[in-house]
């Protein structure tokens, strides 16, 4: 993933790793307006059904603690809040303090807050105490963290034990049917869509090549395992278009 120890991809581009955080608060800036409808729009609704699926992957109960890392405007958030109940608690946690802003707000609004917490935080040194939760969540957010390594390693030390993470990613097809046909629709037709809705074409041109840049659904897997987490296992979604992975704290 990384030409040196000194730097690290942004998309496609090789940049050196103290500069892809800002960058990537800036696509982020850029794009949290629309981000909602953008989802919708590029993934034909089918995001939600992910997101669902993640979910129940989770097990989450009542009165359980749950960490969603890279919330952005807290679609996760909302779901595992009916699960934890009110004896139970979520924190919608960003490194992006505007996509924070407006998970907060829309949650807000929603009338959602008894049970619910945020946080800006860096993934990669979480700012919580050893076995603080039950479940820590990571969707689509992984792939723009520049330690993947370090945040494994974090979120590993606050789950409890018999915890679980859970890792829900843009992933790789599984077959070169499907391959072929995201590939044209990644590259030709999602930095358009973006350039119409979110005037940021350059933007989602970036998501897609984040996407190509994430580690496989094998070596992901590995990278949990090396972080510490046991009985790893992925669920390839959507010909593994998308994947969630989950690992578990003994």
């Amino acid at each position: 993933m990384t030409t040196n120890e000194n730097t690290t991809h942004f998309g496609f581009r090789q940049v050196p790793k103290q500069e892809k955080v800002a960058l990537v608060r800036g696509v982020f800036d850029s794009v949290a307006s629309q981000y909602d409808v953008m989802n919708d729009l590029m993934s034909f609704g089918i995001h939600r059904v992910w997101k669902r699926v993640a979910v129940q992957l989770a097990n989450v109960r009542e009165g359980d603690r749950v960490l969603d890392l890279a919330g952005g405007t807290g679609d996760l958030s909302m779901l595992f809040e009916k699960r934890v109940g009110q004896t139970g608690g979520v924190v919608l946690a960003d490194i992006n303090s505007e996509m924070l802003r407006t998970g907060r707000d829309r949650l807000i609004n929603k009338g959602l807050s008894a049970n619910l917490n945020y946080a800006q935080v860096n993934a990669e040194c979480l700012p919580f105490a050893d076995n603080t939760f039950d479940c820590v969540c990571i969707g689509f957010g992984l792939r723009n963290v520049t330690d993947k390594d370090a945040a494994l390693r974090s979120m590993y030390r606050v789950l409890k034990p018999g915890g679980r993470v859970i890792v829900l990613e843009f992933s790789h097809p599984i077959d070169p049917v499907t391959e072929k046909i995201y590939d044209f629709y990644s590259f030709n037709l999602l930095p358009k869509i973006g350039a119409v809705v979110a005037k940021d074409e350059d933007s989602y041109r970036y998501l897609a090549e984040s996407i190509r840049m994430h580690p496989k659904q094998q070596d992901l897997k590995q990278m949990m395992e090396n972080a510490g987490l046991e009985r790893c296992e992925y669920f390839n979604m959507t010909q593994g278009i998308v994947a969630v992975h989950r690992g578990y704290k003994f």
